[in-house]
Formats: structure tokens, C-alpha cells, sequence
């Protein structure tokens, strides 16, 4: 069990945490929300003890092993990746090490023959002979083929890491399990893996993630971080949602209630009361008044961005015809004869792991790059707003963000884009920031910001919610549901994809699927599994 009490946390004169108390017991997976700066990746190393809280702390059931997920992709360059993974029993790796060396040993001496059998001892209950067995269990679960087992982690892609990190957290069945964003850069069948990994996990998992489909499948339990406390409810994040929103709108109509109440009294006591006939109506009216309280409605600290994609003109019937795109990057194959055409109506999703395929493909499309062979043709009644994947040209300027969003504004007025900006959540001067310093989130929404004043009527979206908070997320989600024109996009968000597409085009380095069917029903679909499968 893991148990924070009386937690503060302070930062100069911010208070992160105030007087915390919270109980985490096994048997469950808490999803750990609160908007962006709300101090969840805080808590997280808190309850790992790379943080040491203002005041409380920490409590871990003695006996108990805490493991969490490393950020840290280059800690473990030296070593195998089966020996990384086992490393997440730290103390069954230095036993496996020890053992090693004494065995090794030309001179074995009686000590050494006791410290052997000490440590034999403690390895087979620590279920030692098994090790690597489960260590490779894992790996292939998550996607890291056997090939790679005793590859040194320096000699890995970024995605294999994040991976062999992940294993490294589920290994040996901890007593406590903490996970920062886990299905970051992971691919459709490892997140699907990892979900049922959890859901059959037995012991403590406390889990932040933006994923709101992730949450959903695997949480029991949300604890939501508000005005620097932490708020333990039942249930999934969607349970959440719902919950909390009927609950401030039952306060609401309560108070609405209580407010024509107060204001039915007031208007009797200002017409009786002078009147001696009936003084001791207006009297009793006047202390039932004094007994009315309206319930103090404290707002969620949460901030929705207003999102909302209104084309300056409607799509005609011919969009974009895509024929036998042929494109190399490096000596790679990315796209191979490549073809497709886009209706006015379509919503289409490009899923898979193969995602430098979909990119290079909206590069293409944009006139950001020129293919190898094949070409691409845009209806003339078509206007393209493009969100790159990387912005980093696109930011690189000293503009203020009024400056950089101007030549896109319909109005060239300053006083019209800081409005706008204060829609999306930039408030006071905070237009007045130089667009190359802004943080993840500030650049998405500056770059949304763009596409909405462009007015087109077909959006090209390359991971949209990377670097955004759930609400942010769920502002964009629902601004592409009710857009009226042509997107085509890609995102790791399940939710996201299965509420906007109607339309799934999967890019493999052996060809394409595409199906006009919802997310869901494209992963449920046993024949799409077969054509994957054919072209993995």
C-alpha cells in the first residue's frame, strides 16, 4: 500500500500541493489527471522519492517494491537489453551479478561457497530461475522481437527504448507500479498489449496519461488534481467526466432554484412590509430569507480553448485525387505507389507504426516536399490548412505571437488576433511572447489558431494532440466531429481517431489498406488483420 500524508509542496511562492492525503491500495489503477501544470509528473516522482515534499510524506508498506517507468533513454546504453530489463528488480539483478562473479572465480574459497548458497537461496524465492523467461515475455509482448534480447540499448532505435524501459517497469510483478505517460511512442498492438497487461495486473498501478481511451480501459479509480489537492473518485475517466459535470450543473439548477426563491421574498418584503395587515408575513418571508445559502460553486481550474474550424467556402465533390506517390528518404522505401481518392465527406484516418509514411505523404501533399514518382491533384474549390508533425521551422522567429499570427488574420487588427488569442487561452500580454520561446502546448495552439483564422475547407493534421492536456484535446476532438470539410490526419489518440474518422488508411512499408469503416470496427475486423499481416 502507498500512502501520502499531509503532502505540501511549494516552489517559491506557488503552492503545488497543500495538506495532500491520499491512500492507494492494490487491487486498482488510479488515473492520475489535473490540467497541464497541475503537478501530476510532480506527484508521480514525489511517491518515487526523487522529490522530497515542503512537508508529509511518503508512506510504502514495508516489504513492498515500487518500480516506475525511466525517462531517461541513454542510462542503459551500456548494458543487454534483456539485462536492462531485469534491472527492474534491481535487487535480483545485483543477486544475478554476484552469483556470476563468485562463480568465476579461480580460487573459491568455503566463504564463497556460503555466499553462494546465501544468494541461491534468495534468488529462487525472488523466482530468479525464471528471469529472463519473463524479461523475454515481456519484450515480445510489447513488440521487441528476440533478435534484439542481447543487443546492447546503444544500438536501438528511440521507439525499441521506450519500450525495453516499459518492460523494465513491468518486471517481476512490483508491489507498486507508477507509469508517466506509458503509451507515448508505443505502437497500436504494444498499447493493446499493455492494456490487457493492466487490466490483469493485480497490485497498485498509478498511471498518468493523456489518452483518454487508455484511461478508460484500464482505470478503476480517477485521482484528480484541483486546487492543489488531490480527489479520489470511482470509476473511469469518462465516469469522471460525466459525473462532474452533471454534479456542477445539479448545483447549478440549485442555485437557480434558491436564487427565484430569495427573489420571490424579496419582492413580497417590498410590497407588504409597510402594510400592518401583513407585517408578519413580510417578517416570516424576511427570516426565511436570511436562511437561504447559495452553495459556493467553486469552477474547475480547468481552461477550455475555444476550437472551432468554420471554412471560408463549402467543398465541391472533387477533393484530391492521389496517384502511384513514390517517395525514398535516406535509401528507404517510405511510400510505394501510393494511391487514393478523397470524397467531399471523408474523414480520413492514416494509422500504424509506419508513421514517417504518413508524414512524408502530408509533406507531399502541402508542396513542403516533391515526390520521387506519381502525382497528386487538389479540387479547385479546395483550401488546405496544414499542422505539421515538427514545427520547429515554423517557430523559428522573434515575432511576438500577434506578429506571427497577423497575415493570417481576416482582420489586420492587433486588438482582433489578441482577442482570438484569448480564446485559446492566452490571456493579458501573453500575445506579446516571442513565439520561439512558447512551450509545446503554446505552439499547437498558436498553430490552431493559424488554421482556424485560414478559413479551409480541408485540414491536414500530423499528431495535433501532441504536447496538449485533455482538455485541449477534447477542444480539438470536438471542433474536427462538427467541422464540415475534408480532414485527413494522424493521431495516437484512440478516442480521437474513432470520434473524427470515417475512414482508416493504413501506410506499410509493403503497401496500403484502406477501409471506410470506423477506428474500432478497422481494429475488430479480422479480415484488415490478415491484409496487415500479409504486408508486415
Amino acid at each position: 500500500m502507498l500512502n501520502a500524508v499531509g503532502v505540501t509542496v511549494r516552489f517559491g511562492k506557488r503552492t503545488l500541493f497543500e495538506d495532500v492525503n491520499i491512500k492507494f491500495v492494490p487491487g486498482h489503477c488510479y488515473g492520475l489527471i489535473g490540467a497541464n501544470g497541475a503537478g501530476k509528473s510532480t506527484f508521480l516522482k514525489i511517491l518515487t522519492g526523487e522529490i522530497e515534499p515542503t512537508s508529509g510524506e511518503v508512506i510504502i508498506t514495508p516489504g513492498e517494491r515500487l518500480s516506475f517507468l525511466k525517462q531517461d533513454h541513454f542510462q542503459y546504453d551500456e548494458y543487454t537489453v534483456l539485462d536492462t530489463v531485469i534491472m527492474g528488480n534491481q535487487r535480483l539483478y545485483d543477486i544475478m551479478k554476484e552469483k556470476e562473479a563468485i562463480y568465476m572465480k579461480e580460487d573459491f574459497t568455503d566463504e564463497d561457497g556460503i555466499r553462494a548458497s546465501e544468494l541461491e537461496g534468495e534468488f529462487a524465492e525472488m523466482n530468479g530461475w525464471e528471469a529472463e523467461s519473463d524479461a523475454a515475455t515481456l519484450l515480445n509482448g510489447l513488440g521487441v522481437d528476440t533478435e534484439y534480447h542481447y543487443s546492447l540499448m546503444k544500438d536501438l532505435t528511440g521507439s525499441l527504448k521506450v519500450k525495453v524501459l516499459l518492460a523494465q517497469a513491468l518486471f517481476g510483478n512490483p508491489d507498486i507500479l507508477l507509469l508517466d505517460e506509458p503509451t507515448n511512442h508505443l505502437d497500436l498492438d504494444a498499447i493493446a498489449w499493455l492494456e490487457e497487461f493492466l487490466i490483469n495486473f493485480d497490485n497498485t498501478v498509478i498511471v498518468v496519461s493523456h489518452d483518454r481511451y487508455f484511461l478508460n480501459k484500464v482505470c478503476t479509480q480517477i485521482a484528480d488534481i484541483d486546487y492543489a489537492k488531490i480527489q479520489l473518485y470511482a470509476g473511469n475517466y469518462d465516469f469522471w467526466y460525466e459525473s462532474s459535470q452533471l454534479i456542477v450543473k445539479q448545483m447549478k439548477e440549485a442555485n437557480r432554484k434558491k436564487e427565484e426563491k430569495i427573489k420571490e421574498l424579496q419582492e413580497f418584503i417590498q410590497r407588504f412590509s409597510a402594510n400592518a395587515s401583513k407585517s408578519k408575513q413580510a417578517t416570516s418571508r424576511k427570516r426565511a430569507l436570511e436562511k437561504i445559502e447559495l452553495d459556493t460553486l467553486r469552477p474547475s481550474s480547468r481552461k477550455y480553448p475555444y476550437v472551432d474550424f468554420k471554412p471560408n467556402r463549402e467543398i465541391g465533390n472533387e477533393v484530391l485525387t492521389v496517384t502511384n506517390l513514390s517517395k525514398t528518404i535516406d535509401g528507404e522505401k517510405v511510400l510505394d505507389n501510393v494511391s487514393f481518392t478523397v470524397g467531399h465527406d471523408d474523414k480520413i484516418a492514416f494509422v500504424g507504426s509506419y508513421g514517417i509514411a504518413a508524414t512524408t505523404l502530408f509533406q507531399i501533399l502541402t508542396g513542403e516536399m516533391e515526390p520521387d514518382e506519381g502525382d497528386y491533384k487538389w479540387g479547385i474549390t479546395t483550401s488546405q490548412a496544414y499542422f505539421p508533425k515538427d514545427n520547429t521551422k515554423d517557430f523559428d522567429s522573434t515575432d511576438t505571437i500577434v506578429d506571427w499570427l497577423m497575415p493570417y488574420s481576416p482582420e489586420k487588427d492587433a486588438t482582433y488576433v489578441r482577442g482570438f488569442l484569448g480564446r485559446m487561452l492566452f490571456s493579458g500580454d501573453d500575445g506579446l511572447k516571442k513565439v520561439n520561446v512558447l512551450s509545446g502546448g503554446e505552439k499547437v495552439r498558436v498553430m490552431l489558431s493559424k488554421m482556424m483564422m485560414l478559413g479551409a475547407n480541408a485540414l491536414i493534421l500530423d499528431e495535433p494532440t501532441n504536447h496538449l492536456d485533455m482538455e485541449s484535446i477534447t477542444s480539438v476532438n470536438n471542433g474536427l466531429i462538427k467541422f464540415p470539410g475534408v480532414v485527413l490526419f494522424t493521431s495516437q489518440d484512440h478516442q480521437f481517431i474513432q470520434t473524427i474518422a470515417n475512414r482508416i488508411i493504413e501506410l506499410t512499408p509493403n503497401g496500403m489498406i484502406d477501409k471506410v469503416t470506423t477506428y474500432d470496427e478497422y481494429l475488430d475486423s479480422d479480415e484488415m488483420a490478415r491484409k496487415r499481416q500479409a504486408l508486415s
